[in-house]
């Protein structure tokens, strides 16, 4: 019974959370932030925040590539000494 009330604590802040930055982004930052509408900071910062994240999933998948490589030449070289 506790860990279902935790659980529903959870959700209630979550959806608070949800409501709470929709409508921080419909009503817009104009009155805080110096006039810009809400929806023009966020397209604001998916322009800054989308390339570096794209950015750091190639360097993920170079990596990984590169690890399975690595591998597949351990992999052989140990067969050949069999």
């Amino acid at each position: 019974l506790i860990s279902m009330m935790d659980v529903m604590f959870k959700i209630l802040i979550g959806a608070i959370l949800i409501v709470g930055s929709v409508w921080w982004v419909l009503q817009g930052s104009s009155q805080y932030l110096g006039g810009r509408s809400g929806v023009q900071d966020f397209i604001a910062i998916v322009n800054g925040g989308l390339p570096p994240l794209v950015f750091l999933i190639g360097l993920f998948v170079v990596w990984l590539e590169l690890d399975e490589l690595r591998i597949e030449k351990e992999l052989s070289s140990t067969k050949r000494k069999r």
